[in-house]
C-alpha cells in the first residue's frame, strides 16, 4: 500500500483521487455537491451513474480499491449485491454510484442543492 498517513490525508485529496478514478472508470454524469457547513455527515458529495448494474458494482469496486492503495484510505461500501444503487463512504467524501433509472428515481441532486440551483459537474 502506497498511501499517506491518515493524518496528511484531505478531503480534498479524497474528492480529486475519487474524481479521477470515476473518469478513468467511464462513470458518467459525474456531479460533485460541496455540503461543508450544510451537514456534520460529509465534506463532499460525488454523484455519478454507470450504465448497467455489473458497470455500477466495477466502478464502486475501482474507487475503493484505488482510495485505498493510493491514499491508504480505508471505504466502507453498501449495495454491491444487486448493482442499482453503491454507496461508498470514505468518511469525508460520500460517493453515490447509481443505475440512471435509480438514479433518476431518487433524484438526490435535488435533495441536498438549494432551490435554484444545479450541481458542479465534476470533469
Amino acid at each position: 500500500m502506497n498511501g499517506l498517513p491518515q493524518s496528511e490525508v484531505t478531503s480534498e485529496m479524497i474528492l480529486a483521487a475519487v474524481l479521477k478514478s470515476l473518469d478513468d472508470n467511464k462513470a458518467e454524469d459525474v456531479v460533485q455537491i460541496d455540503l461543508r457547513g450544510k451537514t456534520s455527515v460529509c465534506d463532499q458529495m460525488v454523484i455519478c451513474s454507470g450504465r448497467s448494474s455489473r458497470q455500477v458494482v466495477a466502478i464502486a469496486e475501482k474507487l475503493v480499491e484505488d482510495l485505498k492503495h493510493q491514499l491508504g484510505v480505508l471505504s466502507k461500501s453498501e449495495g454491491q449485491e444487486t448493482g442499482d444503487w453503491v454507496l461508498i463512504d470514505t468518511g469525508d467524501v460520500i460517493v453515490h454510484v447509481f443505475r440512471p433509472e435509480v438514479r433518476e428515481f431518487y433524484q438526490l441532486e435535488k435533495m441536498w442543492l438549494p432551490m435554484g440551483k444545479t450541481a458542479q459537474t465534476a470533469n
